[in-house]
This record gives structure tokens, sequence and C-alpha cells, in this order.
């Protein structure tokens, strides 16, 4: 069987050179070469999402790729499919890149300028190892299924437009519904998720910034068990370090958690920084929300844009969310579409503070009563997202359009 051989890097001289030299290995089958990280990542959970036997069996990293540097991509990787063999294909041969990058969780690295023999040897061996992970694992395991948990963003496209109250609801409907649901706090300056959940804590988020390897134990200490079900991750006390959250930590932490459960909401808040750019940046959905008046659909617009500027996403990939929407108002849902270039979700939550405002006063948002309209349109929003099993989420949540819908393949 010849063995699948994925090259990815943003140079294109040299991304056709190792593609013309892998093609004259015995047995090999170079796939069409990918030009950055993102589009990596993309292309390995949608081989997962049809078959774990699509998935190819080595993956090679020019070290020149980005947005995400080669060593974090490396990491991202064998988190999220854990049964395909990574090469990193380097000018810097040196033992200390040698470790960092089986740290990261390569299995081989190969000097530039490239040589034959070695890249043949490379490939072989790990080759070897992917198919005996497999072999040994089973079609079956859970960990073959490469994909991991869905990550939703939730950002606000200004302050006070309701990220937070969305990002807690839909993680709450995914956890009633049955899934294992973890709710990250980036909001690392102001962040409200413990006040809206009557929540006292110990550790954050920032407890995880120096770690380079987050285990599963490592994980569990700094997660905090809510009595819904679900495990919070949450922001400092103390905003001010909230700097000591890179972008880098912040994707260590969204792949650890992404390895774990099966859907992540992450709220992002509405200042741009490097976690919460690292974190839009790596989700399968990422939402913006953003209330019917034109200051609001204004700060959506330049939010977009920048995400494109800084190639954090493309406006086509991200979808707003309309809080707060009533009939009445001049701006709707169609309007706001044309004006940020995103898609618009179908489910549009209505304006109505006086059902939220008992339970947010009290800090028991997760109490707030299943005849609320608000309520309602968030869970029905979860089911349109795919983060409910259909059945049971119609059911617990009370929304009517939540019926019907199944998790979307990215």
């Amino acid at each position: 069987m010849p063995t699948r051989i994925l090259p990815a890097g943003a140079d294109p001289d040299a991304v056709r050179s190792l593609t013309t030299l892998l093609s004259q290995l015995p047995d090999a089958e170079p796939q069409p070469p990918v030009g950055d990280s993102t589009q990596l990542v993309d292309t390995l959970a949608r081989f997962a999402a049809e078959s774990v036997d699509e998935l190819p069996e080595v993956v090679v990293v020019h070290e020149r790729i980005g947005p995400v540097p080669a060593l974090e991509l490396i990491r991202e990787v064998a988190l999220r499919f854990p049964a395909v063999g990574v090469i990193l294909v380097t000018t810097d041969a040196s033992p200390g890149l040698f470790a960092a990058a089986m740290d990261s969780g390569a299995r081989g690295l190969v000097s530039l300028p490239l040589s034959y023999e070695e890249l043949a040897s490379r490939v072989q061996a790990v080759a070897q190892w992917s198919t005996g992970v497999r072999r040994h694992l089973g079609h079956g395991a859970d960990v073959l299924g490469g994909a991991g948990g869905t990550v939703v963003t939730v950002s606000g496209a200004k302050g006070g437009v309701g990220a937070t109250v969305t990002a807690v609801q839909l993680a709450l409907a995914a956890q009633a519904s049955g899934r294992a649901t973890a709710l990250v706090d980036l909001d690392l300056q102001t962040g409200d998720v413990a006040s809206y959940l009557d929540v006292q804590f110990r550790r954050s988020v920032v407890d995880l910034a120096t770690i380079t390897d987050i285990s599963h134990r490592v994980l569990a200490d700094a997660v905090f068990r809510h009595d819904t079900g679900l495990a919070l991750l949450l922001a400092p006390a103390e905003g001010e370090r909230g700097e000591e959250v890179t972008d880098r930590a912040a994707r260590q932490v969204v792949s650890a958690l992404r390895s774990r459960y099966e859907v992540v909401v992450v709220d992002c808040g509405a200042q741009l920084g490097g976690a919460s750019a690292a974190a839009v940046e790596m989700a399968d959905t990422a939402l913006l929300v953003t209330t019917p008046d034109v200051v609001a659909v204004r700060a959506a617009k330049r939010t977009v844009r920048m995400w494109d500027r800084l190639q954090i996403r493309k406006a086509e990939e991200t979808t707003v969310i309309v809080n707060r929407h009533s009939r009445a108002t001049e701006i709707q849902p169609a309007l706001v579409q044309r004006i940020t270039g995103t898609a618009v979700a179908r489910t549009a939550v209505p304006a109505n503070f006086k059902e939220l405002q008992g339970v947010v006063d009290a800090g028991r948002l997760h109490e707030l009563d299943s005849r609320s309209t608000v309520k309602q349109a968030l869970w029905a929003l979860a089911g349109e997202l795919g983060l409910v099993k259909a059945a049971e989420g119609a059911h617990r949540g009370g929304g009517r359009g939540a019926v019907g819908f199944r998790r979307r393949k990215e």
C-alpha cells in the first residue's frame, strides 16, 4: 500500500522541490501541498471527518510556514491527529531544535538542503510508526477520530453586546444535551463568566500559561467543575495577569481542551489580543455578536476587516449573531450580512432583557427559566451550530428550532 504524504509550507519553490523529491520515493503518494497552517489543519480535519482511512500517514512541514509557527503547528497536529506522523524540514539541525521538535510531537527531522537518502529513511520510519499506531489502536478508538472536539469562539463586536451571555448559554445547551463541554474565559482583563455563574475560584487560565505540555491531570487541576457539569477555565481575578497568557499559551490550552472535551466554547470578549486572536484562528466556528444598531454593526464590520487583514479569519468564515433583535428595528439580519460580508445565523436572539435581569443580578445565569424567549433562541442557536444532540437539545432547552439540526462537518 502506498504511503500518503502531505507536504506543507509557505514557500512555493521550497514546497515544489520537496514534492518532487517525495514523488521519487518508493511507494510514495504525495498529496497536493498546502500553503499555510490553517489549510493544513482544515485539510486533515476534512479527511478525518470522512474516514480515518483518508488521513495521510505522513505530514512533512517546512520550517517556513505560517501564520502559526512550525513547532506550534506540529503540536496542534500531534494533539488533534495523533496517528499522523509529522516530519519537520529545517535548516537548523541542532540538538536543541531536534529536542524541541520531538517535544512538540514530531516523529522526525530532515535538514536542508534535502538529501534523498535522509528523506527516504525518515519517511519510511514515520510511515511504519503511523501504520503501527493505527493497527494497535484499531479503527474504533476515539483517538483516531482526528478532529477532536468542536471549538467555538464567541467575540463581541464591542463591549456590552451580549457575547458572554451567548457563550454561557451555548455551553449550557451543549452540556445539557449530553456532550462533555468546556467553557473558557479568554476575556483576560475583564472576563465575567465567573460572575455570571456564581463561581469562587482559585485557579485560572494563567496557571497553564507557562506549561509546555498540558497533560489531562494538569488540565483537570486548573478546571473548575460547575454544578451544571460544565468544565470552566476562567480568566484571572487580577486582570493585569492576563498578559501572561500569550498566543502560544492560548493555542496549547485550546488544543488540550479540544483533545478532552466534545465541545469547547471560548468567550473572547470584545478586545483583540494575542490569546483571543489565536483562539479565533483555531476555531471550527467563530461567532461575532452584534446588536442591531449602527454603532455595533459598524464595530462588527471593523472587527471582520481587522481579522482579515491580520490573517486571523476571513469574513466568509465568520458567523454573526444578531442579539436583541426586534422586528421594529431598522437594521435587520439581512442588512447586517450585507454590511459585514459574513454569514449571519438564522436564529436571531430577541430583545428581552427583563427575562435576564434577575438571574444576571444573582449571578445565576444557568438558572434562566426554560420559558425565556432569550434562552429558547440561544439553545436553538446551539442546535443550528451543531453543538447539541438534536433530540435532547430540543427537549431540555424547550426552544423551537433546536429539532432536526445535526453537527456539520467542517
